[in-house]
This record gives structure tokens, C-alpha cells and sequence, in this order.
């Protein structure tokens, strides 16, 4: 009964389980169904929006087509019109040319028969012109290269003759005029000028007292004298002459270095090696401070203020110096006021004038130290120290060392030979003048077709007498500028020598 029960029951819940199971299955179909139709509008949905986009994008393709092909048909056409306008253009040219081409054919054909014309004109006038050359030989004698020669001796003669004459009236009105402007010039600059006359010498002379100093100053067996020459670098010249040591020296600076600390010597009278180099030591000191003081009055007596120490220095050096007898410092400021003057007078550059003549002699502070020509140095110096370049080419240049390339250049030449050349500036031993004369007349007689030469007016002046039948006027004048500038080039002098040459012709016969 019990076992009928359970098999009962195990069916009712077999038949509840395939009763459920086809329950579910029904609503998951029923479920799936669903969504599969749900899925299938989806899709309808999308289908439907890609045609209607599909059809909007492919109407903007068109539209967008149609535009760039209108845009197109409008370049065309447009170079269509272009090519057409060119094409024009072209057969316009064309015809032009064709034009042009006609017309030069047709120059040329006329041209062609022109020149055949002239030709025939020509042979024509060719046989007219021997026809008449061989008249001309005929009845004068002479071929025709006789004729032509003997004509331009005749020309040549001519001309030499119109030169002669022409140089001759140039140089007249040119010596006329540069004399004039020049006697103008420096007469105003004499007048505002006023200077001393030299007075220094080669050599230091310090008095004594007593000749019984000048055995002091040897000192035992000579020390003295060795210890102060060897500190001062100067020769003492002790002699007979009373009461005075004579000093010698190259360089003025030491001379004087010398002739200060020997003077202090004798004042005090304790003269021992010791003592000497103390004394001269301290003199040394006055020196050195009495160029400085010289050279920075210098520039401003020549009005030329801003110049670099050492600049000043060594042109306080030159206080020292002498040439022919005439002290450098004067004589460059001198040349500086002179040099201002002229500038002044002509418009040229005061200022480049003024500082050039100043300093165109400076280098003649350091020529005994340093190996050049003083200008030279002396440009070099003023580079060193930033002068200006046209000082410095008025420095290089004041003895034509270097090529002159300015006004105020020859300006400061003029000036530096006017200082070197007034009255009472220089003076020159007896041995030096007369072998300045004789070497004036040396170089006179080295040319070519002079008889005799004679130095005058202290040398400042030479006459050259040429023998006529050799050199003509023309040759004259060319003899004398060729013999000027071999003094220039081989001598040494102050101011300026004057060369004249003279040509005589005398003819002579005899009455019988």
C-alpha cells in the first residue's frame, strides 16, 4: 500500500517536472520569438535611415559635381580666351615682322648700292691722288718720303718751339702768382712771429772756484772722475782752461743729468763715490721732472692740449737737443705756431697742422736709442699712442720719407724749413759750409751738358752755366727740376736751395 503510495507519488512528481520543464520551454520560445521580432524592427529601423542618408550624400556628391564641373567649363573657357588673345598677339607680331623684314631687305639693297657708289668715288679719288702726287714729285724734285720728312722736321720744330714758348709763359705766370701768394703768406706769418736767436752749444761747461776743485773732483788716483762718469754716462774733459770742467756727451740728457750733479758736487764740496751717486740720483729726478714740466708747456704754448704723457715726455726731451746749434723744443714750437699761421692763411686744418709740427721732430728724442730715421720714429711713437693718422702722416712725411698725401703735410714741411731757414736760427761750422758748396757744384757738374757751376748766397743758390750748342731752353728747364731733385735726394741742408741754369748763345765774326 505503502510502496503504491510512493509510486504514486514519484509519477505525480515525474508527470510536475516534464509538466514545468514544458512550461519553460514554451515561454523561452515565446521569449526568444520576442526579441528575434524586436532585432528584426531594429533592423528595419537602421536600414531604413542608411538609405535615406545613402540617397542625402549621393544628391551632395551631385550638387558638388555639377559645381566643380561648371567651375571647370569656366577655366577652360577663360584659357580658351587667354590662348585665343596670345594667338592674336603672336600673328600681330608676326605680321609686324615681316613688315620690318621687308623694309630692312630693301635698306640693305639700297645700302648695297650706296657703298657700291661710294667705292667707285673712292678708286676715283685714288687715281686723282696719285695723279696729283706724282705732279707734286714732279715738279718739286722730292719723293714722297722725303716730302714727309722733311715736313714733320718743319712741324716738329714748330711745335717744340710753341712748347717753348707756351712753358716759358706758364712757368712765368705760375712763378708770378705762387711768388706773390707766397711773399703774402710769409710775410704775415713773419710779422706774427717773433723768436730768439740760437746760443746753445754742443758741449757743458760748470764753473769752479779754484783749479785746486778740479783735483777733487779726480779724486784719488781717479775714483772721482771714474764713479761720476760712470754713473752719469759723460765725459769730463779736465784741462788747462781756468776754472771750468768741460762735460761731453751724445745724449743731452745725460750732459745735463751731469752738469746739474757736478754742480751740486762743488757747491757742497764732499765729492766721494757715494756721494756722487746720491747727487746724481737726485739730479736725475730734477731732470726728469724738468721735461715733463718743458714738454707739457711746449703743448700749451703751441695750443695743443689733450696729448698722451708719454707723448709729452719725450717732447720734453728735445729741450735738450740742438741741431745746427738750434734747441728742438723751440724749434718745434715754432714750427707749430708757423704751421698755424699758413694753415690759417690757405683753409686748411689748423688743428692736424698745429699738432704735426709740434711733434714732426720727436723722434729725434729716441734716435740715439732706437735705429730708424728720426720721422720714422717719430710716426711710430704717435701710432703707439693713438694720435690722430693725418699728425701722424704729417710726422712720417715732413722729409718726404713717405709719400706726401695731404696739404697740411706740406704745411708742416714749410714751416719746419722756415724755422730751420730765418736769419739767426742755425748755425754751421766752417768745414761743414764749405763742404756743402763743394758738394752742390759736385752734383751740378754730373750732368750732361754743363760747363760750369758756382755755389752762391752761403750756398742757398746754385748757378749752372750749360753749353748752349747741347741744351736747348726746354732742356733747361728739365736740367734744373732733375738737378733740385738730386740735392733733395742725396743732401741735407736747411731751408731751401734755389737752382737756376743759364743758356747763352754768343756769336762772333771777324772783320777783315
Amino acid at each position: 500500500m505503502v510502496a503504491g503510495i510512493l509510486i504514486g507519488v514519484a509519477i505525480g512528481a515525474v508527470i510536475g517536472l516534464v509538466i514545468g520543464a514544458l512550461l519553460g520551454y514554451a515561454l523561452r520560445r515565446s521569449a526568444v520569438k520576442d526579441q528575434e521580432q524586436a532585432a528584426g524592427a531594429e533592423a528595419q529601423r537602421l536600414l531604413s535611415e542608411a538609405q535615406a542618408k545613402e540617397k542625402e550624400i549621393l544628391l551632395g556628391a551631385k550638387e558638388e559635381a555639377i559645381q566643380i564641373r561648371a567651375q571647370a567649363e569656366q577655366e577652360v573657357k577663360t584659357r580658351r580666351d587667354e590662348v585665343l588673345r596670345l594667338e592674336q598677339r603672336v600673328a600681330n607680331r608676326e605680321e609686324t615682322l615681316d613688315r620690318k623684314l621687308d623694309n630692312l631687305e630693301k635698306r640693305e639693297t639700297g645700302l648695297a648700292e650706296k657703298e657700291r657708289q661710294q667705292e667707285e668715288i673712292r678708286t676715283q679719288l685714288e687715281e686723282l691722288r696719285k695723279a696729283k702726287l706724282a705732279e707734286v714729285e714732279r715738279v718739286s724734285g722730292m719723293t714722297s718720303q722725303e716730302a714727309r720728312v722733311l715736313l714733320l722736321k718743319e712741324l716738329e720744330d714748330e711745335i717744340r718751339e710753341e712748347a717753348n714758348r707756351i712753358v716759358r709763359t706758364l712757368e712765368a705766370e705760375a712763378k708770378e702768382e705762387a711768388d706773390r701768394r707766397s711773399r703774402s703768406i710769409l710775410a704775415t706769418t713773419m710779422q706774427r712771429l717773433m723768436n730768439d736767436v740760437v746760443s746753445e752749444t754742443t758741449v757743458s761747461v760748470v764753473p769752479i772756484p779754484s783749479d785746486d776743485m778740479k783735483g777733487r773732483i779726480i779724486g784719488r788716483e781717479g775714483r772721482n772722475i771714474r764713479a761720476l762718469e760712470s754713473a752719469t754716462g759723460v765725459d769730463l774733459i779736465i784741462d788747462d782752461t781756468p776754472d771750468a770742467v768741460t762735460l761731453s756727451a751724445f745724449d743731452s740728457v745725460r750732459r745735463e743729468i751731469a752738469r746739474i750733479a757736478l754742480t751740486k758736487l762743488v757747491l757742497d764740496g764732499r765729492i766721494h763715490p757715494t756721494r756722487i751717486e746720491e747727487v746724481v740720483e737726485k739730479a736725475k729726478q730734477e731732470v726728469e721732472a724738468s721735461i715733463k714740466t718743458a714738454g707739457e708747456q711746449a703743448a700749451i704754448e703751441a695750443g695743443c692740449p689733450g696729448l698722451h704723457p708719454e707723448i709729452l715726455r719725450t717732447l720734453g726731451k728735445l729741450k735738450y737737443r740742438t741741431s745746427y746749434g738750434q734747441n728742438q723744443l723751440k724749434h718745434a714750437v715754432e714750427s707749430s705756431f708757423i704751421a698755424g699761421m699758413i694753415a690759417e692763411e690757405n683753409g686748411a686744418d689748423v688743428t692736424v697742422c698745429r699738432r704735426g709740427a709740434l711733434m714732426h721732430d720727436i723722434g729725434k728724442a729716441i734716435d740715439h736709442e732706437v735705429e730708424g730715421t728720426h720721422a720714422m720714429l717719430g710716426g711710430e711713437l704717435a701710432k703707439r699712442y693713438n694720435v690722430s693718422p693725418p699728425v701722424v702722416h704729417c710726422i712720417e712725411a715732413h722729409h718726404e720719407e713717405v709719400e706726401v698725401e695731404s696739404t697740411e703735410a706740406v704745411i708742416v714741411m714749410i714751416a719746419d724749413a722756415i724755422s730751420g731757414s730765418r736769419p739767426g736760427a742755425r748755425r754751421e761750422t766752417l768745414e761743414l759750409y764749405i763742404k756743402r758748396l763743394e758738394a752742390l757744384e759736385s752734383i751740378a757738374n754730373g750732368f750732361k751738358g754743363v760747363e760750369k757751376s758756382f755755389a752762391i748766397q752761403a750756398g742757398r743758390e746754385i748757378r749752372i752755366i750749360v753749353k748752349p750748342d747741347e741744351i736747348d731752353d726746354l732742356d733747361s728747364m728739365r736740367l734744373a727740376r732733375d738737378v733740385s731733385k738730386k740735392i733733395e735726394e742725396s743732401m741735407e741742408y736747411p731751408g731751401q736751395i734755389k737752382v737756376t741754369v743759364v743758356r747763352e748763345t754768343r756769336a762772333s765774326e771777324y772783320a777783315r
